[in-house]
């Protein structure tokens, strides 16, 4: 007995393990208590796993100097923050992302990698002309891009300018110009009218920029300035405007049948044609003559000349014209005085009076400037479809059917109503009463397809997991080491009476044996039967040993063990 201690001694010395597993034969709380920690290790990590936060985009397409101002940011809050897409993104718990973006919004992070015009802050003492020309052009850029970004479907703007060059010649004059390259978020994109406000706000923004000279482009390299829309001539603001005015129209209709008629039983479409032409009207008119005494005088002219009767002087000067009055012209009379004198005397008696008077009245003149306003309406076309009325006959079964004139005659004229019908307009209304058709509804989407229901079987996967993870802990690891090292120690006790039940039932049966055996009067199958029936025995047993060392190989050793000492 001493010598195979010893050898049990030596091997057992002979590894630090199995000096541990002995240790810990002898004391089996331990291996209990180490079981228990390292499962409630696995218990605390796999909850920290289901517990732990779903990381969002914060920031993406970062620039060097953007993402280290950031990260310098989020380690002064104490943040976790993690990478993705080769270290382009930042990730930050979802639940914190917006208040992020404000808080360093607020210190203007980040900046996208455009500089505004902050660049003009501080400029060097000395600095060229080109230079500081050039710093404004980025700066201009720069505020433009982030106008542009402040937009909710653009994620990243980039803004060329080419400033317009001033010439005293007028043939070397360049307009100026500008592309604007755009990043959208994913799934999103610009509408026209988003499209024109950029076109708009890029052109007012630079000098000498017309609409014309912005280009817009996206990601994928798809021009969005184009000039017309479809091939129209229209913009995105007109076309908005047509929908918006035909969808205003239907309304009317429908809003006013459908008391009438019950929900869903009208249907209406309008087509409005809008003159978005631009025009402009000058009249001048003119009325005919008034009276003199109702016109106005615009200006008077009179002109009077009057000769009477007088003595003055007259003729041609000389001498004879010199005469006083009374006193012939010369003393020479040669018969012909008396005529003289009698001519003299009619041309005194006779006066000559001349009275001219010029008026000139006011004309009457109506001008009128006249300025047309785009987008009025030329002409309407609305098409309504009513739906059978539903009846019910004396047999209580619900028909459909017909309208009747008059009832159809009142529904044209509320349309008429409605939409402001105008004949002189040229408009066109068409009423039709016909059966609806019953669609087939959509197929019920499967309760394992609803978004909702994922999500959540989902998260309550992750805890479930942790739920079986624990379990299988139990049964595999920690259960068998409680039943290994808590069991009584009676395993060798009930195997030592399990070997003597064995050798009870192996003993009388080879009495049986031999009773059978030394009998002649026996029978030959008899005997042939009890050996058959050791065999079976000795097998059974063989089998329930088998189990028991598979099921716990600790017990089967002590009893090995316990036989070689009793040898001993």
């Amino acid at each position: 007995m001493s010598a195979a201690a010893s050898d049990d001694a030596k091997h057992t010395g002979s590894s630090p393990l199995a000096d541990l597993a002995t240790r810990l034969r002898g004391k089996p709380i331990i291996a209990v208590i180490i079981a228990a920690a390292a499962c409630i290790a696995m218990i605390i990590a796999l909850l920290l796993w289901a517990s732990r936060p779903q990381y969002r985009v914060l920031f993406s397409n970062l620039s060097e100097a953007d993402g280290g101002a950031i990260i310098t940011e989020l380690d002064s809050r104490g943040i976790p923050y993690r990478f993705a897409s080769g270290g382009n993104t930042l990730l930050v718990p979802g639940d914190q992302v917006p208040v992020l973006r404000l808080q360093l919004a607020e210190k203007g992070l980040p900046h996208a990698g455009n500089v505004g015009l902050e660049l003009m802050d501080h400029q060097e003492f000395g600095i060229s002309q080109f230079a500081e020309q050039i710093n404004y052009q980025r700066g201009l850029e720069g505020e433009l891009a982030r106008s542009i970004t402040s937009l909710g479907p653009v994620a990243s703007a980039r803004v060329h300018l080419a400033l317009s060059r001033d010439s005293v010649f007028v043939r070397k004059r360049e307009p100026a110009k500008a592309s604007v390259m755009l990043s959208l978020e994913p799934g999103r994109q610009l509408s026209d009218g988003q499209i024109a406000a950029i076109v708009h706000l890029v052109s007012s923004s630079v000098p000498d920029l017309a609409n014309e000279g912005v280009t817009v482009v996206d990601q994928s390299g798809r021009l969005l300035s184009s000039p017309t829309t479809h091939g129209m001539g229209l913009d995105g603001t007109q076309l908005d405007y047509v929908s918006q005015l035909e969808q205003t129209y239907q309304q009317r209709i429908e809003d006013i049948l459908t008391p009438i008629l019950g929900p869903g039983n009208v249907k209406a479409q309008v087509t409005a044609q809008i003159d978005f032409s631009r025009r402009e009207e000058t009249s001048e008119q003119y009325s005919p003559n008034q009276p003199p005494n109702e016109a106005t005088v615009r200006s008077r002219q009179s002109s009077l000349d009057y000769n009477g009767q007088g003595n003055l002087a007259s003729g041609i000067p000389g001498a004879l014209s010199n005469t006083p009055p009374g006193t012939a012209p010369s003393p020479i009379d040669n018969g012909t005085a008396g005529a003289n004198d009698e001519a003299t005397s009619e041309e005194s008696a006779n006066g000559r009076m001349r009275r001219d008077d010029v008026i000139n009245y006011e004309v009457d003149r109506l001008v009128s400037h006249v300025q047309h306003q785009r987008g009025q309406i030329q002409r309407l076309s609305a098409a309504v479809v009513v739906n059978y009325q539903q009846v019910t006959n004396d047999n209580g079964v619900t028909e459909p059917q017909p309208l009747a004139s008059e009832q159809l005659t009142q529904i044209e004229g509320l349309v008429h109503q409605a939409m402001g019908f105008s004949e002189e307009r040229g408009d066109a209304l068409t009423v039709v009463n016909s059966p609806f058709s019953q669609p087939e509804g959509p197929a019920d989407l499967a309760w394992w397809r609803d978004p909702g229901i994922q999500q959540l079987a989902l998260s309550s996967g992750r805890y479930l997991l942790v739920g079986l993870a624990i379990l299988l802990l139990y049964l595999l690891v920690l259960r068998p080491v409680i039943r290994r090292y808590t069991e009584s120690p009676v395993m060798p006790t009930a195997a030592a009476g399990f070997h003597a039940t064995v050798g009870e039932d192996d003993q009388a049966a080879e009495n049986d044996s031999e009773s059978i055996d030394g009998s002649d009067d026996t029978p030959t199958y008899a005997r042939e039967a009890k050996r058959q029936r050791k065999a079976t025995t000795y097998e059974q047993h063989l089998n329930d040993l088998r189990e028991m060392a598979q099921e716990d190989p600790r017990m089967i050793a002590m009893i090995v063990r316990g036989w070689i000492n009793d040898n001993d």
